[in-house]
């Protein structure tokens, strides 16, 4: 994004304000202010458009927009949320059990302490998968693999 037309818009202004002083050392003054000022003026749209690519960062998420210093001009690099996979079988097969799935979903409600939910979000994110998808996943694998384990203070938990 170049930012020399909204610089010189800024120039422009400030000469509009000196002439409006009606006197030379206003219009003088004026001159000698616009180059030192460019930088800043650079520096200060580059910081309006971080904090505002911010904003609409933590609107995409996971996906995002990074602001980026080319020469002295901004590039915006934006960065898609990353598109589910679909669900992948275990590597191994496993045998199906006469009371296998008929492929009919059902739906259960589960709740998560905040910290394990939080974990489960950034996994399945990380695997480019749906936080449902994830744990389907995860409880097939549990269940396929016999990789259950006692709960902690349960004695006598049946597998």
């Amino acid at each position: 994004m170049d930012l020399t037309p909204y610089v010189d818009s800024l120039r422009h202004e400030l000469a509009v304000a000196a002439e409006a002083g009606g006197n030379d050392d206003a219009r003088a003054l004026a001159e000698r202010l616009t180059a030192p000022l460019e930088s800043a003026a650079r520096l200060t749209l580059l910081d309006a458009l971080s904090t505002a690519m911010g904003e609409v960062t933590r609107e995409l998420a996971p996906g995002s927009v990074d602001v980026r210093l080319r020469g002295s001009d901004p590039e915006f690099v934006v960065t898609a949320p990353h598109t589910p996979e679909p669900f992948r079988e275990a590597r191994e097969p496993v045998a199906t059990p006469p009371d296998a799935d008929d492929g009919t979903m059902a739906r259960i409600n589960f709740r998560l302490p905040a910290h394990l939910k939080t974990r489960t979000e950034e996994a399945a994110a990380a695997e480019g998968l749906s936080v449902n998808a994830w744990l389907v996943r995860a409880v097939s694998l549990a269940l396929d693999t016999g990789a259950r384990a006692s709960p902690p203070g349960l004695t006598g938990w049946v597998h």
